[in-house]
């Protein structure tokens, strides 16, 4: 995640025991080093993270101390290169901005007073951005100066040196693969002064291939009769496998395990044939203009056909039907035609289809000889072309009688760069996992009609020109082209087919684009799922057709008040509205792309699609569209707390109960994601709204377990109350939602003996509260409640009354149970609980209770998800599809599994207030 920060945790340990962590680590990976190993082997002469004597800066208080590498390069090549005969391949590292963010919350009591919070991790690894981009091998030069612009080979524009302006160090070594390393060695080392250190080809391509099926979750896809299906791979039962990777030739790998593999075959009809003949027979300029060609053909007219030879009739005792290809040009045979005769269009088509028919029986051949099911194919042929994808599944699928599958990967044409910048030693790839990779899709350069226009945007005052410049000509944006982030823009993107034919179907269902891959590596599994790997955090399909349509069309409806919004959050200015207006335009643009092609970004859920939107804010710098609103209703519902707090005091303990549960739920209800209830504020104050909601949260809800809830809490008959250790209680919006809903939730539980973690976002999205907000409301309420007060105080969030204890000595004196904020990792209205912060994975170790609140956190994700422990999902529903698609269809399997839950797991499972007066 972009604007997240980088942690490194070093957990509670002191001073000396971090560094010697530090120095024990280091001294094992270097006696490691030297230990052969069936992994991929590493080339030593670039090492990136240089760990020998690291020293803490600062105050080792802080959670994130500084830590000093003094044996660490400044010039550090965070750039690997493929250099193929037709296309130059680049992937390349940028460091994450450090954030400054002064957050009292952090030196919590418990790092003060020595109290353990978990184990974290002890070393640090370099956070960032993995960027793809290709250039064409004949534009050599524009790709030298895209480095140099850049200073990839000098660790970025970001790095010490480049800041410094030090002197360049011309020792620098670059990894690199491909005959082109070889070919264009020296060019490099005159035009930017470093070396290549040559990795093996093979080696790279198998590298980056195992890295991306096991790092990436849908990176691997099949593609059948123009249906996108994502493909889950598991990894314990990934090896082995045949990678086909199609380049000018044709290789085929039998890969075995990691650094374990055998080119078994190979064909020389490949990519570059298709693309030489092709340029002889139709004088086509490029590629992808071949490609496109195809779009508009007909290889009947060239190819003869099974139909041809029997009479337009099948030959259904060996299965063939008419329209079968005998011979791929055979037509031409009996002709009298002259080359000039022929259309172009019908030649390339012919071309693509007779190349790669062939391709997928090889592949299948040599599948069938190791007795292998899976086959992955790559390489810069396919290029995301669905027709291509199309005519070798066929050819795998008929010759193997539909007993293997091909299956194509997203980074398709990236294998071995990616491979390549894997070789540096010491960069921390050797631990990522997929929960540590987050895919963003920034605009690039707008494209209309399948073609690029403009230079590459490098910062955000191009990127809105540009907008601004398409929308001065009334030029649809009819697509994006996800490259980077601001100041890590590539080229661009990439140039894909976009024609329409009348015989063959558009060939934009094929434009998969690549994103900008994040490094976040303090992001991990929460502990408490009961199977990660069965969990789906999406509850809507959004492969659904009229599910997509619906919710585009919700986004796109609800974008000018989003635009309203975060232009009022930075004051209305000019800047403001013209970076409202062209983040108008971008997301407008991702939307239409979504709509044209619902897999372009790969396997989209409501919750991707809700962070996507999220993200384009912050890219064009609206880092809180929400921020006044929310502080307008924090104030109003912190003037009411008080009187609530005594009304709940006055009732006995199973009246009061309930009313926290439906004061959870009516105050769920104030929501500016909401359509209907934004039209509510209008009609009243947030504590009337408040008070009518509660009145109507009259049980039974749509799927009710209080009655468990209450069991357990307050006890039954001569069954006594069995509190609950530790709840993470997963919050949800501002003002009423978290201050008269959740914290009086929040404090039962605390006066009942429960520590209790607000989790709350890491960053913005709507009106959400966030961590860094938290600890001001916590003050405020502390004021009226003195169970809040002394909780707060013993979780380290009211920071002068815990120096005052320090001061008085009373630090060993029995403390109250804690109140303690937690970030959930995330900027989005849902959460998907396979990517959280490690802080909350921490905490979540002791916790015996989850409260996801919320319709985003507990209806559109999380609402099939299972747990370890007690779980309650609490949400006011506020869209009449989602509670007619999704709570009318569990309301029976709510109850028919629950008793199996209680007997085996002791799980909560809902309770839902759902109501149509809204």
């Amino acid at each position: 995640m972009d604007s997240c920060e980088n942690e490194n945790h070093y957990g509670d340990c002191n001073k000396g025991d971090v560094l010697k962590q530090i120095e024990e680590e280091t001294e094992e990976k270097e006696k490691g080093a030297s230990t052969p190993s069936s992994s991929m082997s590493r080339s030593s002469s670039r090492p990136q993270l240089d760990l020998s004597r690291a020293a803490i800066q600062g105050d080792l208080e802080d959670r994130n101390p500084t830590i000093l590498l003094p044996n660490q390069s400044d010039d550090i090549s965070h750039l690997a290169l493929d250099i193929g005969g037709s296309l130059i391949k680049l992937v390349y590292f940028s460091r994450h901005e450090e954030l400054s963010v002064d957050d009292k919350r952090r030196k919590s009591m418990k790092k003060r007073f020595g109290l353990s919070n978990g184990n974290r991790r002890s070393y640090p690894i370099l956070g960032g951005r993995l960027h793809f981009v290709k250039f064409e091998t004949g534009k050599l030069n524009e790709c030298l100066d895209f480095i140099s612009s850049k200073q990839l080979h000098r660790g970025g524009i970001d790095s010490p040196s480049w800041r410094s302006a030090a002197q360049p160090n011309h020792n620098i070594v670059m990894k690199a693969t491909g005959g082109g390393a070889y070919k264009f060695a020296d060019v490099l080392k005159e035009r930017l002064g470093v070396g290549l250190d040559k990795e093996d080809e093979m080696h790279c391509l198998v590298a980056g291939a195992n890295f991306l099926l096991k790092a990436i979750r849908h990176e691997a896809f099949t593609h059948m009769d123009g249906q996108k299906e994502f493909v889950q791979i598991d990894q314990n039962d990934l090896f082995p496998f045949l990678l086909v990777n199609i380049g000018s030739g044709v290789s085929i790998i039998k890969v075995d395990g990691e650094g374990k593999f055998e080119r078994v075959s190979g064909t020389n009809v490949g990519g570059g044939t298709y693309w030489g003949l092709g340029r002889l027979l139709t004088k086509c300029k490029s590629f992808d203009e071949l490609l496109e060609l195809s779009q508009r053909g007909d290889s009947s007219n060239v190819d003869m056909l099974v139909g041809d030879i029997y009479g337009g009739m099948d030959y259904s005792k060996i299965g063939l039907s008419a329209s079968t290809i005998a011979s791929s040009f055979g037509k031409t045979i009996s002709d009298t035609k002259e080359l000039s005769d022929y259309r172009p269009e019908d030649i390339s088509l012919s071309l693509l289809r007779m190349i790669s028919y062939n391709i997928g029986q090889i592949s299948y051949l040599n599948a069938l000889r190791y007795g292998l099911k899976k086959i992955f194919f790559g390489g810069f042929f396919i290029r995301g072309h669905a027709y291509t994808m199309d005519t070798i599944s066929f050819a795998v699928n008929f010759w193997s009688k539909g007993q293997a599958q091909a299956m194509f990967l997203r980074h398709e044409g990236f294998l071995g760069a990616l491979g390549a910048f894997m070789s540096y030693e010491k960069h921390g790839l050797d631990y990522l996992r997929a929960h540590q990779l987050v895919e963003r899709f920034p605009m690039g350069a707008p494209y209309v009609g399948g073609k690029i226009h403009g230079p590459p945007l490098g910062n955000l005052n191009e990127k809105i020109s540009w907008m601004e410049k398409f929308v001065q000509k009334g030029t649809q944006i009819t697509a994006p082209v996800p490259t980077a982030a601001p100041r890590t823009t590539g080229l661009g993107g990439f140039d894909r087919p976009l024609s329409r034919g009348d015989i063959l179907r558009s060939d934009a269902s094929a434009a998969l684009s690549i994103g900008v891959l994040h490094f976040v590596p303090t992001l991990e599994v929460f502990p408490l799922l009961e199977d990660p790997k069965t969990y789906e955090p999406n509850t809507i399909d959004l492969t659904d057709p009229g599910e997509l349509e619906y919710w585009l069309t919700v986004l796109s409806e609800h974008l000018p008040d989003l635009v309203d919004k975060a232009v009022a959050s930075e004051g209305g200015t000019d800047d403001a509205k013209r970076r409202g207006d062209a983040f108008a335009h971008a997301f407008s643009a991702h939307l239409a792309r979504l709509m044209e092609e619902p897999a372009a970004y790969g396997k989209f859920g409501l919750a991707n699609l809700l962070e996507l939107r999220e993200e384009c804010l912050r890219e064009f710098q609206f880092m809180d569209a929400y921020i006044t609103i929310k502080q307008r209703e924090n104030e109003a519902s912190l003037a009411v707390l008080p009187d609530l707090l005594m009304e709940l005091d006055s009732m006995n303990e199973e009246d009061r109960l309930l009313a926290l549960i439906e004061g959870v739920l009516a105050a769920n209800i104030f929501d500016w994601g909401s359509r209907a209830c934004v039209d509510l504020y209008h009609k009243g104050t947030i504590i009337e709204i408040y008070r009518m909601s509660r009145k109507k949260m009259q049980r039974p809800w749509r799927v009710d377990d209080f009655d468990i809830f209450k069991k357990r809490m307050l006890g039954s008959g001569d069954e006594k109350p069995n509190p609950y250790k530790r709840a993470l209680l997963f919050v949800d919006n501002s003002g009423a939602d978290i201050v008269l809903g959740m914290l009086p939730l929040a404090r039962e539980l605390l006066r009942r003996g429960t520590e209790v973690v607000l989790v709350a976002n890491s960053l913005p999205a709507l009106n959400d509260i966030t961590a860094n907000e938290l600890p001001e409301i916590v003050a405020e309420a502390a004021k009226h409640c003195d169970t809040i007060r002394r909780a707060a105080e013993a979780g380290g969030l009211l920071v002068d009354a815990m120096v005052s204890i320090q001061e008085k000595g009373l630090k060993n004196q029995s403390p109250s149970v804690s109140l303690m904020i937690a970030e959930n990792g995330c900027g989005s209205p849902c959460i998907d609980l396979r990517q959280v912060s490690s802080e909350l994975a921490a905490d979540a170790k002791d916790a015996d209770l989850v409260i996801l609140e919320g319709m985003g956190r507990a209806i559109h994700t999380n609402l099939n998800a299972r747990f370890k422990c007690d779980a309650l999902k609490l949400a006011m529903v506020k869209n009449q599809r989602l509670a007619e698609k999704v709570l009318m269809g569990i309301y029976m399997t709510a109850f028919v599994d629950l008793s199996l839950e209680m007997n085996l797991l002791h799980l909560l499972k809902l309770i839902l207030g759902i109501t149509n007066n809204w």
